[in-house]
């Protein structure tokens, strides 16, 4: 009989808003029970001392240059997580926690990817075994750290019977597609794909008092300035052919090309960027399946905003069908966070996480650091 593991996961993700927290119960293979998800919102000074901090990170000396401060947030961060984990634990007990960390930097090119989150220091506040650290080995292995939730899609594709090809599309700060063309965690291909909220997120939270556009409606309100989009287009165009990654940082994509405008002609025109580029990005991967009827199942809190779903339809394919997750019985907002639960059960069980398919690595890939002492 396969062993399983009661596993906490905490996703903390690219938006920087706040902790989803999954416990689910899972052999790491083909084995999952869902037992609690749960939203946590980062109090609002946690929110803007990570997001002032991360404007200040654009490189690898910035990361030293700024050490001090950036230890300090991580022990806030660890200390936030921890008190996740105790509220989770109120209703059911778990064995191990696999702890994503926050995203404060990623570069592909330079093969730099840091989430802060103190292992160490969870495991003293928790005595609960921690795995963190999820992408150290996949770097070491020549892949670039991301994505690493493609193994988990696989299992959730497989589990509902869906017929292959199909994909999982999660928007959330960056969009990312996971393709799953058979049984084999070969079969699986999957990289990031563009900007997913994080352009809209950042020009409503410069031009207004909110933190997103709800549901899309000031984009929605706007009316897309066609020649700026066109310039912005053809500059990412140019700049992606000359450099091509299987992941990106929100800070690959920025919002400048949009001052000037109002603010809902701004958020009309980095929404329309966004969808174009989404759509793309998904024809790119699936150009090889044309014949194909794919359905496509939405993930992560881009899908909530259906002006954005619209717009990317408009851009698609007919052969393609694009559902939200929750149509299949999951949960659309905590699909990474179970992800990182199942991470961890893989991660005791020296189970690959990523693949050359995924992440470039040159070999499959186990990973996660492992505090139980």
């Amino acid at each position: 009989m396969k062993k399983e593991y009661t596993s906490l996961g905490l996703m903390s993700g690219t938006s920087g808003d706040g902790v989803d927290a999954s416990i689910i119960k899972s052999d790491g293979k083909d084995k999952v029970l869902f037992i609690k998800d749960k939203y946590y919102n980062y109090e609002d000074n946690l929110f803007t001392k990570f997001h002032n901090l991360k404007k200040k990170i654009n490189s690898k000396k910035d990361l030293i240059k700024n050490t001090n401060e950036i230890k300090e947030l991580e022990n806030k961060i660890t200390i936030f997580h921890a008190k996740v984990a105790n509220d989770m634990s109120t209703s059911y007990n778990f064995n191990l926690i696999g702890f994503h960390g926050q995203t404060l930097y990623h570069n592909a090119e330079d093969k730099i990817s840091m989430q802060i989150g103190n292992g160490a220091l969870l495991y003293q506040l928790l005595k609960k075994k921690v795995i963190f650290n999820f992408r150290k080995k996949d770097i070491l292995n020549g892949g670039e750290g991301a994505p690493l939730t493609p193994i988990y899609h696989k299992y959730l594709i497989k589990s509902k019977k869906i017929s292959f090809p199909a994909c999982i599309l999660n928007i959330g700060g960056i969009a990312n597609l996971t393709l799953v063309n058979g049984n084999s965690d070969q079969d699986i291909l999957s990289k990031d794909i563009g900007p997913g909220n994080c352009l809209l997120d950042n020009w409503i939270q410069a031009y207004t008092n909110k933190k997103i556009d709800n549901d899309g409606k000031i984009s929605k309100s706007g009316k897309v300035n066609e020649i700026i989009l066109e310039q912005a287009l053809e500059t990412y165009e140019s700049n992606s052919q000359k450099k091509v990654f299987r992941s990106y940082d929100t800070k690959d994509f920025d919002i400048s090309f949009a001052r000037g405008l109002s603010v809902e002609d701004g958020a009309a025109t980095l929404l329309s960027y966004t969808a174009k580029i989404i759509a793309s990005g998904i024809f790119s991967i699936l150009k090889g399946f044309n014949n194909n009827n794919i359905n496509i199942y939405l993930c992560g809190g881009g899908r909530k905003n259906f002006n954005l779903i619209h717009n990317i339809k408009l851009n698609s394919n007919e052969n393609l069908f694009f559902y939200d997750i929750d149509t299949l019985g999951l949960k659309g907002d905590f699909i990474e966070s179970q992800a990182f639960a199942y991470l961890a059960v893989r991660s005791i069980l020296s189970l690959p996480l990523s693949f050359p398919k995924t992440t470039g690595c040159k070999i499959p890939s186990s990973g996660g650091e492992i505090i139980d002492s």
